[in-house]
């Protein structure tokens, strides 16, 4: 018997899938340089966005000049979705970037206003868990295990041996809630443990998976 109603699974994928579909007919490829803006904080929602090439930071300034980052987003990631009509946080690139851009009002016309609707929905979902996942770090683990943490997850997006560390130290403490003394701290420590390995500052290598997912548990 044939289901005439689509699984579970294709229901979680397919809002996704619009957005890919909308970007990649409708939207324009744009190039941003290191560290240049590709939208400011409490600008106003009008585009959507996805990386092709590269890396995104997010981050919000606080009234006292303190930075948070919020996240980074790789090739093939959706960013700017927003449930409200402002940015939160302002984007930027952190390495040269190649990012699809197009109106939301474009993906309105393409795929209709339920759809666009269910679609954004969606993808704020998987932000939200995105963001749980990071409160959770921040609040109970400590900073040793927010830097392997961290380290898990980038090597987790890479197939190479060698894994690439986009971010300089600056990032990575204002992303996990340290200091930069920390994080280089605890960074120190876990490459004379021989955990990692680091080539340089911005690569490095995983030298026992086990201790490291240990710590990133």
């Amino acid at each position: 018997m044939t289901l005439a109603y689509p699984l579970e699974d294709e229901r979680r994928e397919r809002p996704a899938s619009i957005l890919t579909d909308a970007l990649h007919q409708l939207g324009a490829r744009k190039s941003y340089a290191r560290n240049e803006e590709v939208y400011a904080q409490d600008d106003e929602v009008e585009l959507l966005f996805q990386v092709v090439r590269g890396v995104v930071r997010t981050s919000r300034l606080t009234a006292d000049g303190r930075r948070q980052v919020g996240d980074f987003y790789y090739a093939g990631d959706l960013f700017g979705l927003e449930p409200g009509p402002l940015h939160r946080f302002g984007a930027e690139a952190l390495s040269d970037c190649e990012i699809l851009v197009v109106r939301r009002s474009a993906v309105r016309a393409f795929a209709g206003d339920a759809e666009l609707d269910r679609a954004i929905l969606a993808a704020t979902h998987q932000e939200m868990e995105r963001l749980q996942d990071h409160v959770v770090m921040l609040g109970r683990k400590s900073a040793r295990e927010r830097v392997g943490a961290f380290l898990m997850a980038i090597a987790n997006r890479q197939s190479d041996e060698a894994c690439s560390l986009p971010m300089g130290r600056q990032d990575m403490a204002d992303y996990l809630g340290l200091t930069i003394e920390t994080v280089s701290r605890m960074l120190t420590q876990l490459q004379g443990e021989a955990i990692v390995e680091f080539p340089s500052t911005r690569s490095f290598q995983i030298r026992r998976w086990t201790a490291l997912e240990a710590l990133a548990a």
